[in-house]
């Protein structure tokens, strides 16, 4: 995986210990040297990030960094982290809530306020520590985070929900990302929260579509499988190095909706090398014959006698029109490259 371009290795939550009387935050017994744990990872070519909250606990009731931002972001630099995760958490759901309560405007405004402030404080801390560490806002797409979320420093910004190892599920996240493009780009990423591959009952299908879903979005890859359990058809769907290139390419520009009629969609992003990544998507529960549908190549940037490949299946398709036909199985996907 770190070959194929997977870089971080992300501790979740309940890693933390206690402060102790000045303050500093200790990790536990199940992480007992967290530097010499960054070191390790580090020598195998990755990096290492964390978890932390805005709030006075994180989800799982340890202690959040709210007053200690300084000292935590120094902390992390100290043990030679890499990338925050900074989770709204008991910052939304008590303090915020119980400094400003109701549902008014003047409240809302002022919950706002005091949640941006939070960020802007941990982005500060972080700066002066002089280390470079990816800061990661796991905002659930509340207050349209992703207007604000570079100014508060965010290198990306959780857009929704969690999402869970269900079909419905992460089709409508994915769905969701209709129109956030603009939003997206080199350095500020739309998250649409991490992969589920390989996790629940997906089936290779499924599994494909949300890999490809989630590469045409140029959304964070972030595996949220268990990696000791990887079988080989799960590996290739991880690790496909043309799905993954779609996903990093350096243009940064993230897919827009371009069709949708019943249970297909049509998404298209432009790539730095001119050509155009196409996702024809069935979210419906039978099979699709795309027979009389458009590819819209036109809407996606493309035009008839350009030559596709089928990524998934490596195939090279020869010229492509509007009206080639595909078979699509239910929950099924196609990811073309289209290049003149």
């Amino acid at each position: 995986m770190r070959d194929a371009g997977y870089v971080y290795v992300n501790i979740d939550d309940t890693w933390e210990g206690t402060r102790d009387k000045d303050g500093v935050l200790h990790s536990n017994d199940k992480f007992p040297d967290m530097k010499a744990l960054a070191d390790y990872v580090h020598s195998k070519g990755l990096k290492l990030g964390i978890y932390s909250s805005p709030g006075p606990n994180t989800c799982a009731r340890f202690d959040g960094s709210m007053g200690h931002e300084t000292q935590d972001a120094e902390l992390y630099a100290s043990w030679g982290i890499d990338y925050l995760k900074y989770d709204l958490c008991s910052y939304h759901n008590g303090v915020m809530r119980k400094t400003y309560p109701g549902d008014d405007a003047e409240s809302q405004r002022k919950q706002f306020a005091m949640m941006r402030d939070a960020y802007e404080r941990m982005h500060q801390a972080l700066l002066k520590t002089g280390r470079p560490i990816v800061y990661s806002l796991c905002q659930y797409g509340f207050d349209s985070v992703w207007q604000w979320g570079p100014e508060v420093g965010a290198n990306l910004w959780r857009t929704t929900g969690d999402i869970s190892p269900n079909f419905d599920r992460i089709s409508l996240i994915g769905r969701e990302q209709a129109g956030l493009a603009r939003y997206a780009g080199p350095g500020h990423w739309n998250d649409p929260d991490m992969l589920e591959v390989g996790n629940g009952k997906l089936t290779l299908d499924e599994n494909r579509t949300h890999m490809g879903m989630w590469a045409m979005l140029a959304a964070p890859l972030l595996a949220g499988n268990n990696l000791s359990q990887l079988t080989p058809e799960l590996t290739s769907i991880l690790t496909n190095r043309e799905v993954v290139a779609i996903d990093q390419d350096s243009l940064g520009k993230q897919a827009d909706r371009i069709y949708a009629e019943g249970p297909v969609e049509i998404w298209a992003r432009p790539l730095a090398d001119g050509s155009k990544a196409l996702a024809i998507f069935n979210f419906g529960e039978q099979r699709s014959y795309l027979r009389g549908i458009s590819l819209h190549l036109e809407e996606a940037g493309a035009a008839a006698s350009w030559h596709a490949r089928d990524i998934w299946m490596a195939k090279d398709l020869g010229q492509i029109s509007d009206s080639n036909a595909f078979t699509i199985p239910r929950h099924g996907s196609i990811l073309l490259r289209l290049s003149k």
